[in-house]
């Protein structure tokens, strides 16, 4: 490898130009230290070259392009989310190191046969759970794993997507199980992690479509609460919705036998405007704000783990656990029950 500052750098090809895709390329290519945007791969031609433009890399609509490229060390996966277990398994054949968006498969036979796929090969695998990389999150952890709140009792994880006032941005194109697979699963992975030592043990599911009401028979579930009992005691609730009208609206708590800790915010600036009208703050619009830092963050860890031979912060067996506690969550949803994580094969 060629060294930047004494760093040998790390050549990535994006596996995927839509929103994530192009914010990834721009990170890759400008704020992760020693690493370089070689190729961005995607089925429309011109949504690569669009971003490969803005980096001077180069772009293929034919991913096979990336795979045979003896150059590429690594790629990062933004496919759809359908895409992204034969993408895996792909690259790690090719012995390229993995970064993938999650969820790294939408069944446990798909995540398996990734996560098997990278072990063979030998080659590293992360998954983009982002809000470990945050610097609040990552502090709540801390706290908890040093028993800075004692033991877990209560435990609550919100996603609630920006939304506008005549119902979900787009409902229409979302995909039948979204709520659960795609959102979240962000919020089944925080509380995973910061309950560390901890199983599930019970996953119990209310969902509705009250937002868009309209898309209900197409399968879109736009509200979800979901009940995680652990197996150390601590109950837990994970929300979603899709439809935050002030807003973008992430945020964790722990609540323990010493303390509670809390994590997430909603104001873009600490400023505060008083006026006739009240006290008013802006807030964060979007995932790319709130986490911009952490985005950075989790690739970097990524590029380290490529140059050291390491394991890398998140895993295919911390995927694996996410999406069984989301597919848990469907199936209560759809049989109306309580379901013992072991029930998912």
């Amino acid at each position: 490898m060629q060294t930047d500052h004494g760093l040998e750098v790390v050549r990535i090809a994006l596996i995927g130009a839509g929103r994530i895709g192009t914010m990834h390329a721009g990170n890759i290519a400008r704020r992760v230290p020693a690493a370089e945007l070689r190729t961005v791969a995607d089925p429309r031609l011109d949504a690569a070259q669009q971003v490969a433009a803005l980096y001077d890399a180069t772009a293929t609509a034919d991913v096979d392009d990336v795979f045979k490229d003896p150059d590429i060390h690594a790629v990062a996966i933004t496919s759809i989310a359908a895409a992204h277990a034969d993408l895996i398994e792909k690259a790690a054949e090719a012995g390229k190191a993995v970064f993938c968006e999650k969820p790294a498969g939408l069944t446990m036979a798909e995540i398996d046969r990734a996560v098997a796929a990278t072990e063979r090969a030998g080659v590293p695998f992360q998954v983009g759970f982002n809000r470990r990389f945050a610097k609040d999150f990552a502090a709540a952890y801390r706290t908890i794993r040093d028993g800075g709140i004692g033991t877990p009792q209560l435990m609550r994880s919100i996603t609630r997507d920006p939304g506008r006032a005549d119902g979900v941005v787009r409902a229409a194109n979302v995909k039948p199980w979204t709520i659960f697979r795609e959102t979240l699963i962000h919020d089944f992975d925080t509380l995973l992690w910061l309950n560390e030592g901890a199983e599930p043990i019970e996953v119990y599911t209310r969902a509705d479509t009250l937002v868009a009401p309209q898309y209900k028979e197409k399968g879109l579930i736009d509200t979800a609460v979901v009940m995680v009992t652990f197996d150390n005691g601590a109950i837990a609730t994970a929300e979603a919705n899709f439809s935050a009208l002030y807003g973008y609206d992430v945020r964790g708590e722990v609540f323990g036998s010493k303390g509670m800790v809390t994590a997430g915010r909603h104001g873009s600036t600490p400023m505060l405007q008083y006026s006739e009208d009240g006290i008013q703050q802006r807030t964060l619009r979007s995932d790319e704000e709130m986490f911009a830092d952490a985005y950075v963050q989790e690739l970097c860890d990524f590029t380290d783990a490529i140059r050291t031979n390491g394991t890398p912060p998140v895993t295919g067996a911390d995927a694996r656990r996410a999406l069984r506690l989301a597919l848990a969550a469907m199936k209560s949803h759809q049989e109306h029950r309580p379901v013992k994580p072991e029930e998912i094969a």
